[in-house]
């Protein structure tokens, strides 16, 4: 019964990541005419300021959370660059696309970060794995929708590399975990160094806001911690192979959001991208939950 419970409080949370992410993302578009970059250092401050809050309440009673363990440094500082770069990509996209499909693209980070562990952590992927990879770039490419006119194919480009550099982030996390850094440090860590890399382009290139507009990046910042809180939640109740398909959601809530704000309604051709991609995540979720529902039965 207690795994049970705990299955629900992992898709619960992971439900409620999706929709504080697709949120963000909503909030995002609708700031308006910002600087992608000036959108992003409101969403790493609010992230940083809550990660080191929890840090520092933490470090009352167990100083070890602090501390960066011999030879993870450099291992931080990747995981930071990359993740800046996915950030960097999502809000340049979600500037210039449909939310969904700025979503969408986001999400091929899970099938890059199984490429990246390859390297990085030294796993082999299956065959199953590498097919469902080559599946997902092809949908990928019906979202990008590659053509010769470069002011919508050049959004989407950076849109996906943002997705890829998010991907390898991810891989550089469980890299860090092995090394026992604390996940609050990682999270403090990550987003300060997203908005020093933001501090030297808003000193020459600072965009007067609205209060208005200031509310809607701070609420979009606020949303965003939702998400991570509910990203930290979903995993720690419950395995990635039994609530990874549900972070989808966060399309179907990018799609409502998009509608309802903005009247975006994804094209055809998207459509059957997101099809593909999502069936893809699919397969290799059912298909990990049947290979360890086997091997549970034979030990």
């Amino acid at each position: 019964m207690e795994q049970d419970y705990n299955l629900k409080r992992g898709i619960f949370f992971i439900l409620l990541s999706a929709s504080g992410f697709a949120t963000m993302g909503m909030l995002v578009r609708a700031a308006g005419d910002i600087p992608f970059i000036q959108k992003t250092l409101f969403r790493n401050l609010i992230a940083f300021l809550i990660a080191f809050s929890a840090l520092i309440v933490k470090a009352r009673y167990d100083r070890t959370v602090l501390q960066i363990p011999k030879g993870s440094l450099k291992f931080l500082i990747l995981r930071s660059a990359l993740g800046s770069i996915g950030i960097f990509g999502n809000f340049y996209a979600l500037d210039r696309m449909n939310i969904s499909d700025a979503a969408m693209l986001n999400k091929m980070s899970p099938f890059f970060s199984v490429l990246a562990s390859m390297f990085i952590l030294g796993e082999k992927p299956t065959f199953v794995s590498v097919l469902s990879l080559i599946a997902a770039f092809s949908g990928s490419l019906l979202v990008i929708k590659p053509s010769f006119d470069f002011t919508k194919f050049f959004p989407a480009l950076v849109g996906f590399a943002g997705g890829i550099g998010a991907g390898i982030a991810y891989t550089f996390v469980r890299k860090l975990h092995s090394y026992k850094v604390n996940g609050n440090l990682i999270i403090a860590f990550f987003s300060a160094f997203s908005c020093l890399l933001a501090v030297p382009y808003m000193i020459f290139n600072y965009t007067p806001m609205t209060t208005k507009q200031l509310l809607l990046l701070l609420g979009a910042g606020v949303a965003a911690a939702c998400g991570q809180i509910g990203v930290t939640g979903a995993y720690f109740n419950a395995p990635a192979s039994k609530i990874s398909i549900y972070e989808y959601t966060q399309i179907i809530f990018s799609a409502i959001l998009g509608f309802l704000a903005f009247g975006q309604i994804p094209d055809a051709t998207s459509i059957i991208g997101y099809t593909i991609i999502i069936g893809s995540a699919a397969a290799v979720f059912f298909y990990n939950s049947h290979k360890q529902k086997t091997q549970a039965h034979l030990s």
